[in-house]
């Protein structure tokens, strides 16, 4: 049997793989383990519950609130929130654990249950195995301790935290945003109110698109993965900017006047400058992971910044944050942590930050973000595969060499195994498209015919 937990969180398809009754039970586990239920004379353990707005939330939720009240702990239901907010209440509540039902950018039928622990931190591997070897020992017999009488958990409805959150985000933002047209596409998910009035507050002419879910339309055809109605809206309305965020708001891309995108890499160029002329990037560091595109790192050095790069995952960027004390990190797909204010990838306080960079220097965000040039970037993916072997094979390490050679300073090759599938991405970076292609197009005949 496969381990339970993925790169982030429990995920699957809502009432087959990500049951009612796994949701209670992993729940239990967690209480037993996050919050130590029971083990101090007088302590009543607390937890924050949230969700987007998926059908299959409603079903969750429950079945999440009844196993960690029925292990004893205080349940508050949030309610429709993103995903950051629970990790932001989790914290600023001193609750022991936070729980978050979300899929992310994943379709309607997917959703997922992801644990925060005390503070608001995502859960170190450990932890969730903990979690995992506990919910499969007493899935398989085992009994729980469970409080009767007084011991259960009471449930309350929390409607404090969206006003709580809010005003979190506009208090940390360096100056306002009055003056600026901004388009916000919700992805008709978690931020769907969170996100507009967060700008709002801030002073943004705010236009909305994609934020009026029903259930079963989040990131159908909208949001970060779907950008196309955030152009258009941006260019007819004549904004500023437009932010796009994801189902579960916890990360942002972002297009300008033009309708032109701005990825995860350029809004990390840009906060990465603004940070060090505010005096707030420690370390003169910023963080991405090794997907991030070669012309953020050229950009970074050219601005005399210093980049150090992980392995794919925003864990893993946070991780190295929490390690040597730094303030910004992120990945191209749009997860952007700012520490100081956030224990997670937050879309909505990005979003924010970004629109400040552009309100206090008067710059159009096409200027800002023209700091970087995105070379043009090839990624292949080579399906049935022995991905276990692609740093071994003498034959796919000769075919890197040799494209490597091609390539020189301006250009880079990437080979990664998937973490879920039997296949290897190739990914080829160079300054002419073409001859990415091409060289993309090489390494993967090569891939399939050493792996194959």
């Amino acid at each position: 049997m496969g381990r339970l937990f993925g790169t982030d969180g429990v995920r699957g398809v809502a009432n087959a793989d990500l049951t009612a009754e796994l949701a209670l039970g992993l729940s239990v586990a967690a209480a037993h383990v996050l919050a130590e239920a029971g083990t101090f004379e007088g302590h009543r353990p607390v937890a924050v519950v949230g969700r987007d707005p998926r059908a299959s939330g409603e079903f969750l939720e429950a079945a999440v609130v009844a196993g960690l009240a029925s292990a004893g702990v205080d349940v508050l239901r949030v309610g429709v929130l993103p995903t950051p907010a629970v990790a932001y209440l989790t914290g600023s509540l001193g609750a022991d654990l936070g729980v978050m039902l979300s899929a992310s950018h994943n379709p309607m039928p997917d959703n997922g249950i992801k644990f925060f622990a005390r503070g608001g931190h995502k859960l170190a591997d450990e932890l969730e195995d903990r979690i995992e070897q506990t919910y499969r020992a007493h899935s398989s017999g085992e009994p729980w301790e469970r409080p009767t009488g007084a011991g259960v958990g009471r449930v309350t409805v929390y409607d404090e935290g969206f006003d709580n959150y809010v005003a979190h985000l506009v208090g940390v933002l360096p100056n306002r945003l009055d003056g600026l047209k901004i388009v916000i596409d919700g992805a008709h998910g978690a931020a769907a109110r969170v996100s507009p009035e967060a700008f709002a507050r801030a002073g943004a002419d705010v236009i909305t698109i994609g934020t009026d879910p029903d259930g079963l339309n989040i990131n159908d055809g909208c949001g970060s993965t779907h950008l196309e109605l955030l152009r258009a809206a941006v260019v007819e309305h004549g904004a500023d900017l437009g932010v796009a965020h994801d189902g579960d708001a916890d990360r942002c891309l972002a297009v300008d006047h033009a309708g032109n995108e701005i990825d995860g890499d350029q809004i990390l160029a840009v906060l990465a400058l603004g940070m060090r002329e505010a005096g707030t990037l420690r370390k003169n560091i910023v963080v991405a992971t090794v997907m991030s595109n070669l012309g953020f790192k050229l950009a970074m050095e050219g601005a005399g910044i210093d980049l150090v790069q992980t392995a794919v995952g925003d864990r893993y960027v946070l991780e190295e944050m929490k390690a040597h004390g730094l303030a910004l990190g992120g990945e191209q797909s749009g997860h952007v942590i700012v520490l100081d204010h956030a224990t997670t990838g937050d879309g909505t306080l990005t979003g924010l930050m970004l629109a400040a960079r552009v309100a206090t220097t008067g710059k159009p965000l096409a200027e800002l973000a023209g700091v970087m040039e995105r070379l043009p970037q090839i990624l292949i993916n080579v399906p049935d595969v022995d991905k276990s072997r692609v740093t071994t094979s003498p034959q796919v390490t000769a075919a890197v060499a040799e494209a490597e050679r091609e390539l020189g300073a301006t250009g880079r090759v990437l080979l990664r195994p998937s973490g879920t599938e039997p296949l290897v991405r190739v990914m080829v970076e160079a300054a002419d498209i073409e001859q990415a292609r091409a060289v993309a197009e090489r390494l993967a005949d090569a891939v399939k015919s050493a792996l194959g």
